[in-house]
């Protein structure tokens, strides 16, 4: 099943070496409590083997999935959205905040994770001066990332995702490197970028309803 899968993955992850001085990894899964709600949310929305599309983002962030495991998902989402209880400071994320928008536009966590599987184009996080820092923010680190990147995209997509469509969260950047390495890799036929979440929460609050309807128009051509 996806859950066995997807826990086994993310508790034996072996971060990428030789990062460059002053960057630090998000490595949640080494809490033993973070990996026990991990662990009830993915039992309880991956319990199948059914095919799923990929939402890829850019990596995680202090707020969310550095804190639960779980991308773009923060602790008040986490129970609020999803009901499962938690200890965590209950700090929210910007983006966790617009994807839940989505999810719950889109159905509900119950619906919507039975068609998406989310993830990122490096499952860890990465922070610099107690800030987040994106992986393609500095080429030595994009460099020392890259082969864990793909190593970790294969893996997952060897679950059951499928490989005719995918979504990227973020226009430009992650887009960017995303649609590169899919070149050299060939996992998927065509990957369809999206607004960031960030970006959206950041810069267009006041459009967020119809980034909201961008979303589900994309998804509808998954289906």
């Amino acid at each position: 099943m996806w859950c066995e899968k997807i826990i086994q993955f993310y508790s034996t992850l072996i971060p990428p070496e030789n990062l460059p001085a002053g960057i630090e990894i998000l490595m949640p899964f080494a809490d033993e409590q973070v990996m026990e709600v991990f662990s009830t949310f993915y039992e309880k929305f991956y319990a199948d083997t059914q095919q799923r599309y990929a939402i890829i983002g850019i990596n995680p962030g202090r707020f969310g999935g550095g804190v639960t495991g779980i991308p773009f998902t923060d602790p008040i989402r986490l129970k609020a959205d999803c009901n499962i209880d938690n200890s965590y400071i209950k700090k929210q994320e910007l983006s966790s905040v617009f994807v839940y928008d989505v999810i719950n536009a889109f159905g509900g966590a119950a619906h919507f994770y039975k068609k998406f599987y989310v993830t990122s184009f490096s499952p860890l996080g990465y922070v610099s001066q107690n800030k987040n820092i994106n992986y393609y923010d500095d080429k030595s680190l994009y460099n020392a990332i890259e082969p864990f990147a793909v190593g970790c995209l294969h893996n997952q997509v060897s679950w059951g995702i499928n490989r005719d469509i995918a979504f990227c969260l973020g226009e430009g950047k992650n887009f960017n490197c995303l649609q590169k390495l899919n070149e050299k890799e060939m996992v998927f036929k065509k990957i369809i970028p999206l607004p960031h979440p960030r970006f959206i929460m950041q810069y267009k609050l006041k459009q967020k309803a119809s980034y909201i309807g961008n979303y589900l128009e994309a998804f509808k051509q998954a289906f």
